[in-house]
């Protein structure tokens, strides 16, 4: 395979990961406002705390599954997959970097696992500082510096 065969791989890929990182951040954004405005009320107990953690991770798993389920449906319609069972594991393992599924596109869309690879690389990074940094708005009441 020459260098050209990968042009619609490239193209579909950055497509599906500026879609993705855009889906993601918009959910980030709405997710951390709702946090603020509940902020008061859950920081009154550690259980509020640790039910408002636990809520925030699963809206991202939530977020990082309708994530995935995007590759899928392109590997599906590009027909790199025959059906959506395969399409759907091929993707959260790929976004996942896990990659023992076992499943392999066909030939012609085999690099787009590795840029879901990379994108899911990205969406993790940002799950994670964003859990971070609510943990740390959550218990910064806790947590204040007393010099």
């Amino acid at each position: 395979m020459g260098w050209g065969t990968w042009s619609s791989n490239w193209a579909w890929s950055l497509l599906l990961v500026a879609a993705t990182i855009a889906t993601h951040v918009a959910g980030v954004v709405l997710i951390g406002i709702a946090i603020e405005r509940m902020r008061a009320r859950v920081q009154q107990s550690t259980a509020g705390i640790i039910v408002a953690i636990v809520g925030v991770a699963l809206w991202l798993a939530c977020l990082h599954a309708a994530e995935s389920m995007v590759w899928a449906v392109a590997y599906l319609r590009l027909g790199a997959f025959s059906t959506p069972a395969d399409a759907v594991l091929y993707s959260l393992d790929s976004m996942t970097t896990r990659g023992a599924s076992g499943l392999v596109p066909s030939a012609e869309w085999r690099m787009m696992g590795a840029a879901e690879a990379g994108d899911g690389m990205l969406l993790f990074g940002i799950s994670t500082a964003f859990l971070f940094y609510v943990m740390i708005r959550l218990l910064k009441h806790d947590y204040q510096f007393r010099g």
